[in-house]
């Protein structure tokens, strides 16, 4: 079974737009949680215009009573998020390359000019007991670079399996994707992916049986609107059991 962790960036998006504590995202959670999702996810960023550094301490203090579940904490480790991260310590750490005016995460890592750079970083991480995941790319042929530098995971960039899945090149682009999460399996690390997936797209990608876990929070949160929040966590629920 592939883990649900549930992003509630957007939660926070909706919220700050009125500048009120509506909806509340600690109490959102805590319903994912209880329809039994396995974590919850945020990317704050350094505007903090969705889910914010604040979000990540009551996330932290929400996730103690719930033994067995994670937080993971995504973002440019830049000297702010690195340390709201290692206050927080959270169960997981996902590095990702944004650059802070990005609307939204979209390649990962270069760590043919970046492994010098991440490396310090990631031993600091896991020297405080949290986890860390690499945000990558699906090339095989740098998953075992990916290893030397430390990281636990990767989490694949599945924006081209999204953009691929109702055309014609589906089939390649899921074997290439299929191929890069073997290729990081072979070299010891464990797979998470996330980006643009769907309750249409979600099982095929997971099939494989080599996905731990992924991150969905923009096409669970549009989908709810349909569905309802309850219904939608669960339908991922079955799709990924």
């Amino acid at each position: 079974m592939t883990h649900l962790s549930v992003n509630l960036n957007k939660i926070g998006l909706l919220r700050n737009s009125r500048g009120r504590d509506y909806p509340n995202m600690i109490q959102m959670a805590q319903k994912t949680l209880e329809l039994g999702a396995f974590g919850i996810t945020i990317h704050p960023r350094p505007d903090q215009r969705h889910a914010t550094y604040q979000d990540a301490r009551d996330l932290k203090a929400l996730l103690a009573q719930y033994p067995g579940k994670e937080l993971n904490v995504e973002g440019f480790p830049d000297q702010a998020f690195i340390d709201v991260v290692l206050e927080v310590v959270p169960e997981q750490c996902t590095l990702v390359p944004d650059d802070p005016n990005q609307l939204t995460s979209d390649h990962g890592w270069n760590l043919g000019r970046d492994s010098d750079i991440l490396i310090p970083i990631i031993n600091k991480l896991q020297a405080a007991g949290i986890r860390v995941c690499l945000f990558m790319d699906p090339d095989a042929d740098v998953m075992k670079m990916a290893k030397e530098t430390g990281a636990d995971r990767v989490e694949l960039y599945t924006e081209a399996y999204a953009n691929a899945y109702t055309s014609d090149e589906r089939d390649a682009v899921l074997a290439n994707y299929n191929a890069a999460a073997q290729a990081a399996v072979d070299a010891g690390l464990q797979v998470n992916a996330g980006h643009d997936l769907d309750l249409e797209n979600v099982k095929a990608l997971c099939d494989s049986g080599l996905i731990t876990e992924v991150s969905i929070g923009h096409a669970l949160t549009v989908e709810s609107l349909d569905m309802g929040w309850n219904n939608a966590v669960q339908a991922y629920l079955e799709r990924l059991s």
